[in-house]
């Protein structure tokens, strides 16, 4: 509807000498005043819809068909919104949970009031960080696997990445949620069913801006019902082998099942399992599928951070394989997934809906306003990050930190990713394990579109060479 007020969307992206500008989507230079109009930008790319201005320290609010919209990007009032007064905006927005409610149900990520107080121990305890060791033999298997099938293709092999990656994550999180190796078909029935889901749903719940305060249900297409079908039909089945007593017992799901054992108050049925086992499975392997993918996309840029990541590689690990016991000495690799995780968040907006009326700053909020906080602009904001559109992974590798609320690739508050530890050692571990073999190049003449659609990937993933590294020796 009226999709043709859309503007068409122009990228920059520059590299110099020991200089990376990678790919963003240019400010916005629509005529000011005109916020349907961008409403319907957003429809097709939520990235294009910021002004030069948005990138700084403010707080700003426009009405929409009669809806506010507060965009918060001060770290001081982030912090009030999602920490001091979490039980205000503790609700995802209308538009996320409409898009997710049909695929995770009640699950965490959209959840709120007593659903997720309830169930944000259990999960939390499930993932803690404590417990990543226990998963690090399963993260360096599976991509020691993925290792002997890339060499297999022989040098100079086109894959996308983006798909391998996804692939590769799906595997591991199937390992480490259900306890069993789901085999390829399965991990890739996932992957894609995640994926068509992702290209089918709306990126605005017009509904909202009509006046529901809780946005209009999304229609649940033929397209969209086998996209979620192939996802359920194979979680489902795990989950019921489990009941049964065939699944492993060191598994996230089996730890799910003997909770609900202990205490039935927490009223885990079949269907409360299957929702938070894919809440998970979807966090966990989506998240840093994507965040994987970047980071090749730079790297094959920034060849000398690229140099520096395999001098660090060859110092740590020599030819053994890294472990999850490497990762803290894993300095470069673990500063390039950050600074990934700056320039490209999985999740570049995060939308809460007011429960009720408050002042946020100079800005009085009306019940059911959005609430928008938008890592995209907050980790760009030049008082905040210098040079903020560089790719410059050294700005992680002192012992200075952001300033608090200012890097949020995780959320923040009590609604941060209970996965945090998870995804981040995972994301270190298959980097290096990767880079230790193979050079991996962006294929030539492709363009590199970053597109928003519940989570950030460049826009029909990422092809890419991949060239057999021999150590010592410098790549193509």
């Amino acid at each position: 509807m009226l999709q043709w007020l859309s503007r068409p969307v122009s990228y920059t992206e520059h590299l110099g000498d020991h200089h990376f500008e990678p790919a963003h989507a240019d400010f916005y230079s629509g005529p000011p005043g005109k916020p349907i109009r961008q409403l319907l930008q957003a429809r097709s790319d939520f990235l294009s819809i910021w002004r030069q201005g948005d990138f700084s320290e403010h707080i700003s609010t426009v009405k929409i068909l009669g809806r506010q919209v507060v965009v918060v990007n001060s770290p001081e009032w982030i912090r009030y919104v999602v920490a001091k007064r979490h039980d205000n905006y503790e609700r995802k927005s209308p538009q996320m949970r409409r898009a997710l409610e049909y695929l995770l149900g009640d699950g965490l990520f959209i959840s709120d009031k007593e659903t997720w107080k309830q169930r944000r121990p259990l999960v939390s305890d499930i993932v803690h960080k404590n417990r990543v060791p226990a998963f690090g033999p399963i993260m360096t298997g599976t991509t020691g696997e993925l290792v002997q099938r890339w060499t297999s293709l022989g040098d100079g092999a086109e894959v996308n990445v983006l798909f391998e990656m996804a692939g590769l994550t799906a595997e591991i999180i199937s390992r480490s949620v259900f306890g069993n190796d789901l085999g390829h078909e399965s991990a890739q029935a996932v992957t894609d069913g995640f994926s068509s889901y992702q290209s089918l749903i709306d990126s605005v719940n017009i509904g909202y801006f009509l006046g529901a305060d809780d946005g209009l249900p999304v229609l649940r297409t033929p397209s969209l019902r086998r996209s979620v079908k192939k996802i359920h039909r194979i979680i489902d089945k795990v989950i019921e082998d489990h009941l049964a007593g065939h699944g492993d017992n060191n598994s996230m799901v089996d730890l799910l099942i003997r909770r609900q054992q202990k205490s039935p108050e927490l009223g885990l049925d079949v269907v409360a399992l299957r929702n938070e086992a894919a809440t998970i499975f979807m966090a966990g392997h989506e998240t840093t599928a994507a965040t994987l993918t970047w980071a090749w996309y730079l790297l094959s840029s920034a060849r000398w951070v690229e140099d520096a990541v395999h001098q660090e590689i060859q110092t740590v690990c020599g030819t053994r394989a890294p472990t999850v016991e490497d990762v803290p000495n894993l300095n470069w690799c673990r500063a390039v997934i950050e600074e990934t995780l700056r320039l490209y968040p999985p999740v570049p907006i995060l939308a809460r809906q007011a429960t009720a009326a408050d002042q946020v700053g100079h800005v009085a909020v009306e019940r059911a306003a959005l609430i928008m906080i938008v890592p995209w602009l907050l980790h760009r904001t030049e008082s905040l990050f210098a040079d903020p559109h560089l790719f410059k992974p050294e700005r992680f590798l002192g012992s200075e930190r952001p300033t608090p609320y200012s890097y949020i690739p995780f959320a923040a508050g009590p609604r941060v990713c209970p996965g945090l530890q998870f995804g981040l050692s995972e994301a270190i571990l298959c980097l290096a394990t990767l880079a230790q073999h193979f050079r991996v190049r962006v294929k030539p003449g492709h363009t590199v579109e970053p597109q928003c659609r519940l989570t950030l990937r460049p826009r029909g993933g990422l092809p890419v060479i991949l060239h057999r590294r021999t150590t010592g020796a410098s790549g193509p």
